[in-house]
């Protein structure tokens, strides 16, 4: 059965303070169409800038989940998403007019019956999932923390904590089904150690917190005139410790509710990777740091599964070796591509083919040869020298020189026996002879390298030029 894409029939809005600024929040959700996926919109900024909510932006994990580009910020974003996910939609654009996201209650139950209230569409766009095949592991052995990704026919997540507090010991958490988020997991609040507590409260950190959008742990005896102090703070009558260790008059809503908030943030986090998962996530003291880099480890196995083409080695080139020389230049030894199999006016695919009889593996290394990582960003750039230069009626007489490389990830080695394809696309229109383009390089449909290369096309001085 094909499941579809889904989005929010109606906006929907809901108020809040924010947790550490204690500013007034208004947030918005509203339906965005196929493909869109889960994006934030500063509406309090100029030209209401939108970011996208992926891991790739995660600049600050200490508060939890920010995110970050091009001068746009939103922070807090955890309990949103895992209501986002946890009820099933794909596509939404959340208008927000501060940095920061509501607290509400400390949990993401109110994300969620809002999210419950607007109604759910189905879309006319299959759903595509990151189907786990492999199993992913991040430790940081710092924190004690393990994440691990195992394959699954569905969505599921367990969690263990450990405080190593006699108040708040080991405790698990699993949910089994996703569709069982709002029953489960999203009414279930964050939590705090009072020592935790006292430092927020000395820096400024918590403007809008309130003990009743959290659980504080007591793990030292207070005395009255601490917790005298501690209701001036929060503006109660008075605030008592109770026999479990809880500050305050809370309830707990489940036995474990700690490590079902944990559960929660990981959710939220990982929605961060940018698609549904199938996929069974074990997480073993979790943090928005662990959960974060995970998710960017994750996310980097998302987009290899979708850039993942399919090459013809067998394909008849569109330029051979002859016609690269009358393009290029380069001479061997520093000839680095053998084929242009495909070339239009925005893409180039390019072929090398990698032998034992390269002259750089005499040094580079001798008893465990490597195509070196600047070579292939070398042949990636005579590629787009072609791509720069097959609509040129004399290219012979034109160079491309070198502005700018940017985002170069080396992902795997590129050794003897390999065939190397390099695949170049325009990011932008050429403008005054300067042509900027996404490079990947393949062997066996993996993506080896990356990188994003701008360069110039320079008409080559002839002997009669005036150099005046």
């Amino acid at each position: 059965m094909i499941e579809k894409q889904c989005t929010i029939k109606e906006p929907v809005s809901l108020s809040g303070a924010g947790l550490h600024t204690g500013q007034d929040v208004n947030l918005t959700f509203r339906p965005a169409g196929p493909g869109h996926g889960i994006k934030f919109r500063r509406i309090d900024m100029e030209g209401q800038p939108v970011i996208d909510a992926i891991a790739d932006y995660v600049v600050d994990t200490s508060r939890g989940t920010t995110i970050q580009h091009q001068g746009v910020r939103v922070s807090t974003i955890e309990h949103t998403l895992a209501a986002v996910v946890g009820m099933g939609i794909d596509n939404i654009l959340i208008d927000v007019d501060s940095a920061e996201m509501p607290i509400m209650d400390g949990s993401a139950a109110a994300f969620a019956e809002a999210l419950a209230g607007a109604g759910k569409v189905e879309q006319d766009a299959e759903r595509e999932y990151f189907e786990v095949q492999t199993t992913l592991t991040y430790s940081d052995p710092n924190r004690k923390s393990e994440m691990i990704l195992v394959p699954e026919d569905k969505y599921r997540v367990s969690t263990m904590i450990d405080f190593e507090s006699r108040i708040l010991g080991t405790q698990y958490a699993s949910l089994d089904d996703i569709s069982n988020f709002s029953n489960e997991v999203a009414n279930c609040r964050t939590f705090v150690f009072l020592h935790e507590l006292e430092y927020l409260i000395a820096n400024n950190l918590i403007k809008g917190g309130d003990i009743s959008n959290a659980i504080v742990f007591v793990d030292r005896l207070l005395g009255q005139p601490e917790l005298d102090r501690l209701a001036t703070y929060f503006g109660k009558e008075k605030i008592e410790v109770l026999k479990e260790g809880i500050l305050n008059n809370l309830e707990l809503r489940h036995h474990n509710e700690p490590a079902r908030h944990k559960l929660l943030d990981v959710i939220g986090d990982l929605a961060l990777i940018g698609m549904p998962i199938k996929g069974h996530v074990i997480a073993t003291r979790p943090g928005h740091a662990v959960n974060t880099s995970f998710a960017k480890l994750v996310r980097e196995q998302v987009i290899q599964s979708k850039q993942k083409p399919s090459f013809d080695i067998y394909k008849t080139p569109v330029y051979d070796i002859n016609d690269i020389k009358r393009f290029l230049p380069h001479r061997p030894p520093f000839l680095l591509i053998d084929k242009i199999l495909e070339i239009s006016d925005n893409h180039v695919i390019g072929l090398k083919n990698v032998t034992m009889n390269e002259p750089f593996f005499t040094g580079h290394f001798p008893d465990e040869p490597v195509m070196p990582g600047v070579l292939q960003l070398e042949a990636m750039a005579q590629t787009g020298g072609i791509l720069a230069l097959h609509n040129v009626p004399d290219p012979e007489n034109y160079a491309t020189y070198f502005l700018k490389i940017d985002n170069v990830k080396f992902r795997h080695k590129v050794v003897p026996g390999d065939t190397l394809f390099l695949a170049l696309e325009l990011i932008s229109p050429v403008r005054r002879g300067i042509f900027h383009t996404k490079a990947n390089a393949y062997v066996n449909n993996t993506l080896v390298t990356e990188a994003e290369l701008m360069a110039q096309i320079v008409r080559k001085k002839t002997p009669d030029s005036n150099t005046e």
